[in-house]
């Protein structure tokens, strides 16, 4: 199985960047964290301030599923809305801290209806039970055919 991570802008920052909503760990930390986790998984990660790029990464995206923190742009980017409607490749959208209770601003999801589910205030650990969500949908395929 193939995932891509893709995270949003300032998720460069986790663990220096208001360690009190999004905790100590480090970008690196999160993702040394899955690759331990899932040793059947190959991982590609990306992260981007630049919502362009973004999209670049998704629309190029060669993976049998998606895990995308969209961050900041989740509540203003209808292009990045966009960019995952137009792909193939099923996305799970993942929020380290909980956006329904912050700002009124961050309750709103653009691009959440386009997204096969999303996970929110969970910590890292809604990235790892997004992959479990992957491995799952796989793992369902397999036993059908």
């Amino acid at each position: 199985m193939r995932i891509l991570v893709v995270n949003g802008p300032n998720l460069n920052l986790l663990g220096k960047r208001e360690p009190d909503l999004y905790g100590t760990a480090t970008l690196e930390d999160l993702q040394f964290g899955l690759v331990s986790s899932f040793e059947d998984v190959t991982f590609t990660f990306y992260q981007s301030n630049h919502e362009g790029e973004l999209i670049d990464a998704l629309q190029k995206a060669s993976a049998d599923g998606i895990v995308l923190n969209g961050a900041g742009f989740t509540h203003t980017s209808v292009a990045l809305r966009d960019a995952i409607a137009s792909i193939d490749t099923p996305v799970v959208e993942v929020h380290i801290s909980n956006i329904a209770a912050r700002e009124e601003f961050r309750h709103r999801s653009i691009t959440a209806a386009v997204c096969v589910g999303s996970i929110a205030g969970l910590g890292v650990k809604g990235y790892h039970l997004a992959v479990e969500y992957f491995l799952s949908r796989a793992n369902r395929s397999d036993s059908s055919e």
